[in-house]
């Protein structure tokens, strides 16, 4: 069986540098990591995880669960878990949860299962579950759920964010701005948090809340935002601002108002939340709410390190901070 000591011998370092290198510390130069990595292929080595989780009572990895990594959003916090995680010495095991109460409960089931030292969870319907048996295994939430005090959260500024987009129309001269959101808007959620600061700076502007602006949807991607948006030009009603509630609904939203023959922003100004990389690409370029996503994974990664060195510290609610990221959308 190859050793850590052949390795070292192989790539001319010490043990405790084929050490820092397998658990992705810091301290270790680029090109020494690359000799070591290279000495680890080459020799067949193996990390004997069992011993070493023995030793230390840790696997070093944490188990990310987010409802879906197909989405933009998703991938993009992902990516900066997993860096945030590198930075301390962690790997990240990424799973999708099917955003729902199920899929979230297997997530940190599993997690444990599977010896995972924490896990930080994108949650949509676990309010709906019973919190892990074990009150001392380090869960961190993500998401908009209200989860009483039980676990560190990480949140979105959704009512904030969701006003200052509608604001800003608003500044823009728009009078008549419709919504394109989820259907449900029952519950605590993204969608009717988002909702509610729509609805508040609307009110706070003296402008109509009215029922006929908002245009629910199938689904929370590309092809909805699009089917609500040609449901929205076909309704004939006189629309000069969109506020979608995400950026993936936005792009879509654009699409559908093309096809329908509107320009953007000359007859309707349009803005998504979430600020995923391809809101700058677009044409036109997307206005957006910007939560600090870098923030969020930094925070998240932290509570639950933090969590794994003291299980039982007092749990912390965070909301991300923001800003509204202004492109051509609505100019």
């Amino acid at each position: 069986m190859v050793t850590m000591g052949d390795v070292a011998r192989l790539a001319g370092v010490s043990k405790m540098t084929v050490s820092n290198v397998v658990n992705n510390r810091a301290g270790v130069s680029d090109p020494v990591r690359r000799r070591v990595l290279e000495a680890i292929r080459e020799s067949g080595y193996r990390v004997n995880v069992s011993a070493r989780t023995l030793k230390s009572g840790r696997t070093g990895v944490i188990g990310l669960a987010v409802p879906d990594i197909e989405a933009a959003y998703f991938g993009h916090l992902a990516s900066h878990v997993i860096g945030e995680a590198r930075r301390r010495g962690f790997h990240v095991a990424v799973e999708e949860s099917g955003a729902d109460a199920g899929g979230e409960a297997d997530a940190i089931a599993r997690s444990r299962t599977l010896q995972f030292d924490g896990l930080i969870l994108s949650a949509v319907e676990l309010d709906r579950v019973e919190e892990p048996a074990d009150a001392r295994y380090p869960v961190v939430m993500l998401g908009e759920q209200d989860f009483g005090g039980r676990f560190d959260h990480v949140a979105m500024p959704n009512e904030e964010g969701a006003h200052a987009a509608t604001a800003h129309l608003a500044g823009q001269g728009c009078r008549r701005i419709a919504i394109v959101t989820g259907g449900g808007l029952d519950g605590v959620n993204v969608v009717t948090r988002r909702y509610r600061g729509y609805r508040a700076a609307l009110a706070e502007r003296g402008l109509d809340v009215e029922p006929p602006l908002l245009f629910a949807l199938d689904g929370m991607d590309m092809e909805a935002g699009r089917a609500a948006a040609h449901r929205l030009a076909d309704s004939g009603r006189e629309v000069d601002g969109v506020v979608a509630v995400t950026d993936t609904v936005a792009l879509g939203v654009l699409r559908g108002l093309a096809d329908r023959g509107l320009r953007v922003p000359e007859d309707v100004r349009v803005a998504g939340f979430d600020d995923i990389p391809a809101a700058a690409y677009a044409v036109p370029s997307l206005t957006t709410v910007a939560p600090d996503h870098r923030w969020m994974a930094a925070t998240a990664v932290e509570l639950v390190t933090r969590r794994i060195a003291a299980p039982l510290r007092p749990t912390g609610q965070y909301v991300a901070p923001f800003e509204l990221v202004i492109r051509e959308s609505s100019r």
